[in-house]
């Protein structure tokens, strides 16, 4: 499930989220070779290439524990507005999706916008269109693929830069970005569209190990009143015999994995859901951040029984097992 935030915190409210009720082509930049302009130079006029239109930075990151990824991608808009898009994923499971999205007067935004595109255009340290557009790097099970596109609207035309980096957007690095010496801009160019865009706040998944949804709903008849985590076959049996009665387990491999139940009990209010937001290694054992995700201001939830939940498998971390449910997220009515 993809949420979305504002970057700006309501008076007395948790920073909020609300559902998307669309998913499609949030994330849906391919990651072809080469770009869509056939010179990626700065045509003639007034105008430099992008200054009307927008950027795209989209990050493929590796998560340390195998077959999990992280998807970031920042798109910004010449009028100012931007957004955040977030998925993680593990052994080919949506585990969690975020939005994070600029609000109030996007003047000034729109400002750092032609501030930033001209200089790609013309300064030389963080000029983009002389890198060349050919690369198609395979950045291997260490490094993060990096995407850069930029649309001319006046031109008609879309330029990309693809190569592998160090690191996510949160904490994104020159060192080591390539191939070729120019890839280090090119990383460059990203903290600094960062900066200007999200600065420091951190990604809905920062730290967090990889995760994927088993199961995710409003009725589970577990009688679980609290987060649980099941480390072997017989104990996750159990619970989904309760949880699920009649219905299969997923298959998990115990010898690698876990699975964390985010639940919370019984709530009276339609429109309540309870997620697994991150799993976070620390250094003693393992913190797994739980949050309820409630109707915000103005709302009149229908008042209905439920056992919000969210099942997940992550690859298998140290005990112990601590669990920390955050301050509720408000949502728009309906989710």
């Amino acid at each position: 499930m993809i949420h979305a935030r504002h970057s700006a915190r309501r008076e007395g409210r948790a920073q909020g989220r609300y559902r998307l009720t669309v998913l499609g082509g949030a994330l849906a930049l391919a990651l072809g070779a080469g770009a869509c302009d056939d010179d990626g130079g700065v045509g003639p006029g007034d105008v430099v290439f992008g200054q009307v239109g927008w950027m795209e930075i989209r990050l493929e990151v590796p998560l340390k524990l195998g077959g999990g990824q992280l998807v970031q991608e920042l798109r910004w808009t010449s009028e100012g507005e931007w957004t955040r898009h977030e998925l993680i994923s593990y052994r080919g499971l949506l585990g969690d999706g975020s939005i994070l999205a600029s609000t109030g007067d996007p003047s000034e935004s729109a400002l750092a916008y032609d501030g930033l595109i001209r200089q790609f255009n013309e300064n030389e340290a963080v000029r983009l269109f002389d890198l060349g557009t050919d690369t198609f790097p395979d950045c291997g099970a260490v490094q993060s693929r990096i995407a850069f596109t930029i649309r001319d609207d006046v031109r008609g035309r879309t330029v990309s830069w693809v190569r592998c980096v160090t690191g996510s957007l949160d904490n994104l690095t020159t060192g080591g970005a390539g191939p070729g010496a120019g890839a280090a801009r090119l990383a460059q160019a990203a903290l600094l569209a960062r900066e200007a865009t999200v600065g420091s706040t951190p990604g809905a998944y920062l730290g967090s190990v990889p995760f994927g949804t088993l199961d995710r709903g409003e009725e589970s008849a577990s009688g679980l009143t609290a987060p649980a985590v099941y480390i072997d076959a017989a104990g996750f049996h159990r619970f989904w015999t309760a949880h699920a009665p009649g219905t299969v387990p997923p298959a998990v491999d115990f010898g690698e994995d876990m699975v964390v139940v985010g639940i919370l009990g019984v709530r009276r209010e339609a429109g309540d859901s309870v997620e697994v937001r991150r799993i976070l290694q620390v250094a003693v054992g393992t913190v797994l951040e739980v949050v309820e995700r409630v109707p915000g201001n103005f709302c009149s939830p229908a008042a209905r029984t439920r056992v919000p939940y969210h099942v997940v498998v992550a690859p298998r971390t140290p005990v112990p097992h601590e669990v920390a449910v955050r301050d509720p997220e408000y949502v728009s009515c309906g989710g």
